[in-house]
């Protein structure tokens, strides 16, 4: 039977008598559709994605510098946390959640991927991505194309430059594969509220507030700083890409509101902006594609896209198209980030990733329009 993710029997209770807020029913049909489940399993699914979400909060704070990251289960029914320090196994159990003891705490894998960033400034690679994957407590690094055996890795330009990397990386943790994606960024955009500056189309994320001005996130290579926007006419106030990929377009006059277009052109309510837990259900809105959905895979990603490297991103397997970019991720009414780019497409599946919109917020001043 699914069950909430925490398994402590007054949290259980909690969980079942607290499903929170309702979720429209649009997006339940399009969970069940894209997750395969039936409907009351999506309801459960949601309840036990929120309080793993304050679970995972809370025992990221209480484990300090031996936690090591935490995910939900396929079928979200446990939250798995991984800690460096066996002592604090029985701490996470307590609390309900399933306790992994691993060599490498989260803090290190994160330092492994901010030297490989500044390695890659170095090298100008055109290396498609790296990020920390917590499942398997380890760094992936992924090349353009397989990897040539250590005896040919100092005359191959792919070998040259991955084992720069990874030297510059310093730590066992490192793990080189052949790509399997190419990411690029969703051009030619359309949104799932449109926008458009000049004759190109880009999506609205979602509605912002600096002081008393209104506006909007978005994607930073939509546009950049001073471009006019038209409908809704506004000015990109800032934009980052790459490196990053977010901006904010004000957008006077215009009321704000805490909802992002959902599945059959719905409303979906924006409550917060707490983040997903690595595995937990994620959906995006774009009018290319409409409304799809998937799961979070991992955290601070970095992939290098033909205009430049971008840090910080979250990989999912939410499927994209061109026409997506800068639209809304969104999970349990909780604001994920925007659309930047991906590979693959929503007939064969893809990988997409986003902007963390936490990020955003905090870059330029915002106030996240909720309800």
């Amino acid at each position: 039977m699914f069950r909430c993710a925490v398994a402590g029997a007054t949290i259980v209770a909690a969980c079942l008598a607290n499903p929170g807020p309702p979720t429209p029913g649009p997006v339940i049909e399009a969970l069940s559709r894209d997750l395969g489940l039936s409907e009351s399993q999506v309801v459960a699914r949601l309840a036990s994605e929120r309080h793993a979400a304050a679970l995972e909060a809370e025992l990221t704070a209480s484990l300090g510098d031996s936690y090591a990251g935490s995910w939900l289960t396929e079928d979200a029914s446990a939250l798995v946390v991984a800690t460096t320090d066996p002592a604090r196994t029985a701490a996470i159990s307590v609390r309900g959640a399933r306790p992994v003891v691993v060599r490498h705490s989260l803090s290190e894998l994160d330092a492994v991927v901010q030297r490989l960033d500044r390695a890659a400034r170095r090298l100008r690679t055109g290396l498609a991505l790296w990020y920390a994957d917590v499942r398997a407590n380890r760094v992936v690094l992924q090349v353009p194309r397989p990897e040539p055996s250590p005896t040919e890795a100092s005359s191959a330009p792919g070998g040259q430059v991955a084992a720069a990397l990874v030297a510059a990386a310093r730590s066992t943790a490192v793990a080189v594969s052949p790509a399997a994606e190419l990411p690029r960024t969703y051009g030619d955009i359309i949104g799932g509220d449109p926008f458009y500056v000049g004759s190109t189309r880009c999506t609205i994320g979602f509605s912002v507030t600096k002081g008393s001005v209104p506006g909007f996130v978005t994607a930073g290579h939509c546009g950049h700083t001073g471009d006019l926007v038209t409908s809704p006419p506004g000015t990109f106030q800032g934009s980052s890409f790459p490196v990053n990929d977010y901006a904010w377009v004000a957008t006077p006059g215009h009321t704000a509101q805490p909802y992002v277009r959902g599945p059959g052109g719905s409303l979906v309510t924006v409550r917060g902006s707490l983040p997903a837990t690595v595995g937990a259900s994620v959906c995006r809105a774009g009018p290319t594609t409409g409304w799809h959905c998937g799961t979070v895979q991992q955290h601070n990603a970095t992939i290098t896209y033909a205009q430049g490297t971008v840090y910080g991103l979250t990989r999912t397997n939410v499927c994209a198209e061109s026409g997506d970019s800068g639209g809304p991720f969104i999970s349990a009414g909780q604001a994920q980030g925007v659309t930047s780019g991906g590979s693959g497409n929503c007939s064969t599946g893809g990988t997409t990733y986003f902007q963390p919109v936490n990020e955003i917020l905090s870059a330029y001043g915002l106030t996240l329009r909720t309800a």
